[in-house]
């Protein structure tokens, strides 16, 4: 084929649906007279199309003599590193624009040529999937002639026997789908509408195949920052080195490797590599040249611009708490006084995450925010000596207040979570959880994280040290279909924490006796208090 003719027939997979630039055909190439459908993909009489892909990748063996079309060739840049990438895991994406769903979809099919190659793409819900598989049937039967899709599997099959499933996981559970599935490739569309690591951790499992060694075993991830699983999302693949840099995978709530375990041959060798591409609109000239995507994303709100615009990970779309600024609301730690009054709070869960949250109260009303404890699988006797021990020197803590359904029972099994921790020494009292008291919790929280006109400071500060805090209060997003409060499906167990223990309506004027040395008169399993 000569370099004229490769010109004239290139598609760009990044072209928006409806653009104007579109192929055309050589003089030989014979008409198509119906467009590809759902359950009939389109499929070419003549000789093989040719793949232009990155040399890094392996493509499929096409007969460059007799090819008639270029159907994919990746924008420089980000997209072609992203096609040829090596690491395990590879997310892709950050500001709008950047030809991240056709990458997406472009990726596997160095695979599907191959008999024993198996995939899946997957997107948060059926009508995000809908979308993904018409752009992936108007690529698809001119990359790989002869290939069908079933609409009854939901899954495209190449003539030489290469599958690739897309289908939706729009629930944790949804995962047992693919118990004892294998696959090659897994792919997830969006990765920040995920609100949990839950399902990008599961299905890491199924990546296996007897056929690894010759076809590679990856998950890769596209998606913009925001969305309810925007934290984690940062936390795996932003945080832990700069942009482009492969790095080894780490534990997102240890920030430790992920290493072989004990007992293993690679016993502490690291386990496998991520890699973050970030992209952008400017990365993709077919949007970038004409000015006017640019120009829509420039008329946005400031939080959505820097995002969309900007791919800013630091911005979280629809965060419940946008004036949360790290300048003015997190402080170096400084020796607490033994004046200052001190209480704690409680977010319990065993199978989730338990926050805890110590406080201080400051002579001018403001709230302090020193300590925390963030854990997982720990049970309700193991937290009280984990909570004792952390706050051993702190002087007397005032009070602690514990989500109020741990008081509940199940008939007659013995004492509730709280009473077992109130037995322990680790004494508490039940939240407000009358209604209305999570939008009050939330209202209150603004309130403190407003500047106080006559002392100019903030009435909530955390110190550094509070990194999971810190991290997670900025992001949390807000409820899409009741904006007064915030989505319980985000990581919200330090912000439940901070709710409880402000509206329990600390000041610092009312502290004019010491509860150690007064005898309260109430048993540890006393249900109303604790004391």
């Amino acid at each position: 084929m000569s370099e004229d003719v490769r010109k004239q027939l290139q598609l760009n997979a990044s072209l928006p649906s409806g653009s104007k630039k579109r192929y055309r055909r050589s003089k030989g190439s014979k008409k198509k007279t119906s467009e590809p459908t759902a359950s009939s993909p389109q499929t070419s009489s003549g000789p093989d199309p040719i793949i232009v892909k990155p040399a890094e990748v392996k493509a499929p063996e096409f007969d460059v003599d007799i090819a008639q079309e270029v159907v994919f060739k990746p924008n420089p840049g980000p997209q072609t590193s992203f096609l040829s990438a090596s690491e395990r895991e590879v997310l892709y994406g950050g500001a709008a624009g950047g030809g991240k769903s056709y990458a997406m979809l472009a990726d596997p099919l160095h695979g599907l040529n191959d008999p024993n190659f198996s995939g899946l793409l997957v997107r948060h819900t059926t009508e995000e999937l809908r979308e993904l598989i018409q752009k992936s049937q108007e690529l698809y039967p001119k990359a790989v002639p002869g290939i069908k899709w079933s609409e009854r599997k939901s899954q495209w099959i190449s003539p030489r026997g290469g599958r690739l499933w897309m289908s939706y996981l729009d629930k944790d559970m949804d995962v047992t789908r693919y118990q004892g599935q294998a696959f090659n490739w897994i792919g997830f569309d969006e990765l920040t509408q995920w609100p949990t690591p839950y399902a990008w951790d599961y299905m890491r499992s199924r990546l296996r195949s007897a056929h690894s060694s010759n076809l590679g075993l990856y998950m890769r991830g596209t998606t913009n920052p925001g969305g309810a699983g925007h934290q984690w999302v940062k936390k795996m693949f932003i945080d832990p080195a700069p942009s482009n840099e492969a790095f080894w995978a780490t534990n997102i709530e240890t920030g430790d490797t992920i290493t072989f375990p004990k007992g293993h041959s690679k016993e502490g060798e690291p386990l496998f590599k991520r890699r973050f591409i970030p992209a952008s609109l400017f990365d993709n000239p077919y949007l970038a040249d004409t000015g006017d995507y640019e120009a829509m994303l420039l008329s946005l709100p400031e939080h959505q611009r820097k995002q969309l615009l900007e791919g800013n990970w630091d911005i979280n779309d629809g965060a419940a708490f946008p004036e949360f600024n790290r300048r003015i609301h997190v402080v170096e730690p400084i020796d607490i006084p033994d004046s200052w009054p001190k209480f704690r709070a409680c977010d319990y869960g065993y199978g989730s995450y338990t926050g805890v949250l110590w406080f201080a109260v400051a002579p001018t009303e403001q709230l302090v925010v020193y300590r925390e404890l963030y854990c997982s699988k720990v049970t309700a006797f193991d937290l009280a000596d984990m909570v004792l021990e952390a706050e051993a020197n702190d002087g007397t803590i005032r009070y602690g207040v514990l989500d109020s359904s741990l008081w509940h029972k199940r008939g007659d099994t013995g004492p509730s979570l709280a009473e077992q921790m109130n037995m322990k020494g680790c004494r508490w009292r039940p939240s407000d959880r009358s209604r209305g008291s999570r939008v009050a919790g939330k209202n209150e929280i603004h309130r403190r994280l407003q500047v106080d006109e006559f002392t100019e400071e903030p009435r909530l500060v955390f110190f550094s040290t509070c990194a999971k805090t810190i991290a997670q209060i900025p992001s949390i997003p807000l409820d899409k279909k009741n904006p007064e409060d915030v989505d319980t499906n985000a990581e919200d167990h330090l912000y439940d924490a901070l709710r409880y223990g402000i509206m329990t309506r600390p000041r610092s004027s009312i502290w004019d006796f010491n509860p150690a040395k007064q005898h309260s008169g109430f048993q540890a399993s006393d249900s109303t208090f604790g004391y």
